[in-house]
C-alpha cells in the first residue's frame, strides 16, 4: 500500500463501518487481504452502534429496571425514593457506546485494517474520490458498499424542530406529553422508553395496526400490555400537519391529525417523528458504476452480494432485504470469503463460492413484552396460500414464566403438516429476543417438530417453551390440552 501521498492503493476498499461494514473488513484481513476502511464519522460503528441499537437497548434496559423495582411490590419487596437521574442516564449510555466503538477500533488496528475518514464517491468502477479526509482517493482491486440508511426524510408539513429517533436516542429532556409519528419497532420501543422515563405518549399510525411485519397475535398481546401505559393508539391516522406553538418549539407542539374521519388537534410538548429509514446510496456516484439500484434505493445484489459491477459487492442496508444489523454482518462474511476465494493465495485451488442463502433472519422488536420471529410467518404461509401446521403455547402455563410474574406471551411453531419440518417460530414475552436464535437454528438446520421434542430443556426456562410448541404443534402437548393433531 502506497502511504504518505494524496491517494492510496488497496486490494479491497470497504465503504461504511457498522456491523456489515467493520465485519466485513475484519474478515477480509484475516483472510490475507489488503483493506482499507473508508468512513464518513470520526468514530465506526454506523448506525446501530452509534444512534439506533446499542443506545436504544441501554435506555430499554434502564426502563426495565425501573419497572421491574417498581412491580417488586407485588412480591413484598417495597421501597421508596426511585429518581430518574437524566443526566447520568446519557452518561451512561454515552459510555457504553464509546466502549463499543474503541474495541471495533482496537480490532482494526490489530488486524491491519487502515482506516481513512471521509466521505467516499465513486469515479470508476476501480477508483472512488474522497471528501472530507486527508486523501483525494482510494484505488481499489474489489470494493464493499456497506454505507446502510439513514431515517426518512420529515414530510412536507413538519417543522425541524420536532425529534428523530437519533435526538430522542440523546436525551434532550424528558417532556411531559409526547406523539410519536409511527407505530413500527423504533417509534414503540423509543415511545416506551419516554413512558418509563415519565412522559405521557401517544402514537399515531397509518397502518390498521401496530408492527404490520408481525403476525397479529404476537402484536395483540404486547399491545395488551402496553395499552395501560400508552395514553392513546391512534390506528388508520396520518398527521396533517406540526406546528410549533406560538412559533417556539419550548412552548410545545399543535398537531393537526387526521383519525376516524375527523381532523383533530392535539398539544403535546414534543413530537418524535420515527416514519422508517432510506438506504444510503443516492451520493454514492453509483452513477460512474454498472451497479443498479431498485425503486427503494437498495442496490441490486445475488446470492454472492455482488452487483451489476463484477468487482463491487454491497451489503446490509445499503443492499437489498431485511434492514438489520445482523443480516448485514452475515452479508460482510459472505462478500469477504467471495472475495478471498475468486483471488486465491498463488498455488492453492479455487474454492467453491460462499453464499448468502440463509433460511432464516431473525427479526426482534424491543419492546415490553418482547416479540420476535424467524422464518415463516403464518401472515407470509396465508398469502402464498401454503398448509401448516401451528402449535401455540401459552407462558401462562410455564413455570419459569409464572415464577417472574411475566406469564404475558406466548411461543408459537409453524410446521409443514406432512413432514413435520420446522418452518417458522415467534414469540412474544420476556427475553424473547434471546429465546429465537433456537428457532432460528431449528429453521436453518432443517429440524423437525420431534428434533425439539426430544431435545431436552432445562427445568425451569423460559426455553421450554419452544419444546412445549413443537409437542403442541405435534399433537403431543403434556401440559395444556389442545385439539390432537390428525394425521
Amino acid at each position: 500500500m502506497v502511504m504518505g501521498s494524496l491517494r492510496e492503493e488497496t486490494q479491497v476498499a470497504v465503504i461504511g463501518s457498522g456491523p456489515g461494514g467493520y465485519v466485513t473488513a475484519l474478515r477480509l484481513a484475516d483472510l490475507g487481504k489488503e483493506v482499507l476502511l473508508i468512513e464518513k464519522r470520526d468514530r465506526p460503528g454506523g448506525t446501530c452502534l452509534l444512534e439506533g441499537c446499542i443506545p436504544s437497548k441501554t435506555l430499554i434496559h434502564a426502563v426495565e429496571v425501573k419497572k421491574h423495582a417498581l412491580g417488586a411490590e407485588e412480591f413484598g419487596l417495597k421501597f421508596s425514593g426511585l429518581e430518574v437521574d437524566p443526566v447520568q442516564l446519557r452518561d451512561w449510555t454515552d459510555g457504553v457506546v464509546q466502549g463499543l466503538s474503541d474495541g471495533i477500533k482496537g480490532l482494526l488496528k490489530r488486524r491491519g485494517v487502515t482506516v481513512v475518514e471521509g466521505h467516499a464517491r465513486f469515479t470508476s468502477s476501480t477508483e472512488v474520490s474522497i471528501e472530507g479526509g486527508e486523501l483525494s482517493g482510494v484505488d481499489f482491486e474489489q470494493a464493499v458498499i456497506a454505507t446502510g440508511s439513514s431515517l426518512n426524510r420529515l414530510p412536507d408539513g413538519i417543522v425541524s424542530s420536532v425529534w428523530s429517533s437519533a435526538d430522542a436516542l440523546r436525551l434532550p429532556g424528558i417532556p411531559g406529553s409526547l406523539l410519536v409519528v409511527g407505530g413500527g419497532y423504533i417509534g414503540l420501543e423509543m415511545g416506551l422508553v419516554y413512558q418509563g422515563l415519565g412522559s405521557e405518549v401517544s402514537v399515531v399510525e397509518f397502518f390498521p395496526r401496530l408492527l404490520m411485519g408481525a403476525d397479529r397475535d404476537l402484536v395483540d398481546i404486547m399491545v395488551k400490555q402496553v395499552g395501560d401505559r400508552v395514553n392513546e393508539i391512534m390506528l388508520e391516522s396520518r398527521v396533517i400537519s406540526i406546528i410549533e406553538t406560538d412559533g417556539d418549539p419550548a412552548n410545545g407542539f399543535d398537531v393537526e391529525i387526521e383519525h376516524e374521519g375527523k381532523t383533530i388537534t392535539r398539544h403535546y410538548d414534543q413530537v418524535l417523528v420515527a416514519i422508517g429509514r432510506r438506504p444510503n446510496t443516492d451520493d454514492l456516484g453509483l452513477e460512474n458504476t454498472s451497479v443498479q439500484v431498485d425503486e427503494r434505493g437498495h442496490i441490486i445484489t445475488d446470492e454472492h452480494c455482488r452487483t451489476g459491477e463484477p468487482n463491487l459487492f454491497a451489503i446490509g442496508d445499503a443492499a437489498q432485504g431485511m434492514m438489520l444489523a445482523h443480516k448485514a454482518s452475515r452479508e460482510g462474511k459472505v462478500a469477504a470469503e467471495v472475495i478471498a476465494a475468486e483471488n486465491p493465495p498463488a498455488g492453492s485451488e479455487p474454492a467453491e463460492l460462499p453464499e448468502f442463502d440463509n433460511r432464516a433472519i431473525p427479526a426482534v422488536v424491543f419492546t415490553d413484552p418482547e416479540i420476535a420471529w424467524t422464518g415463516l410467518t403464518e401472515r407470509e404461509a396465508e398469502e402464498k396460500g401454503l398448509a401448516v401446521n401451528v402449535g401455540r403455547f401459552p407462558l401462562a402455563a410455564l413455570g419459569r414464566a409464572r415464577t417472574l410474574g411475566r406469564s404475558d406471551g406466548l411461543v408459537k411453531i409453524i410446521a409443514e403438516p406432512e413432514t413435520d419440518l420446522i418452518l417458522g417460530v415467534g414469540i412474544v414475552g420476556p427475553l424473547a429476543s434471546e429465546l429465537i436464535a433456537e428457532g432460528t437454528l431449528a429453521v436453518e438446520m432443517g429440524a423437525t417438530l420431534e428434533d425439539l421434542m426430544v431435545t431436552i430443556h432445562p427445568h425451569p426456562t423460559l426455553s421450554e417453551a419452544l419444546m412445549e410448541a413443537a409437542e403442541v404443534a405435534a399433537g403431543e402437548a403434556v401440559h395444556i390440552n389442545p385439539p390432537r393433531k390428525i394425521r
